[in-house]
């Protein structure tokens, strides 16, 4: 599992810390921490809610892209 640079970068937008986040969407700021680190594989209910509090969509915080090669093989 990668690491969640977007959700992290998306949480420092709106500056918030992972505790606001966390108390945003009802869940622990460990938990945020793990999604972040990669250790934690949300919900889809639980990547709505964190997509929600961000303004975001979840191809911009959870959808792996595709990478160079992956498209150029198609």
């Amino acid at each position: 599992m990668s690491r969640n640079l977007s959700l992290k970068s998306a949480r420092a937008a709106r500056d918030m810390t992972q505790k606001d986040l966390a108390e945003a969407v009802g869940v622990s700021r460990q938990t945020i921490n793990a999604i972040e680190k990669g250790e934690y594989n949300p919900t889809i209910n639980l990547c709505r809610a964190i997509c929600r509090a961000l303004g975001k969509t979840l191809d911009e915080l959870f959808w792996e892209e595709e990478t160079t090669n992956e498209k150029t093989e198609k």
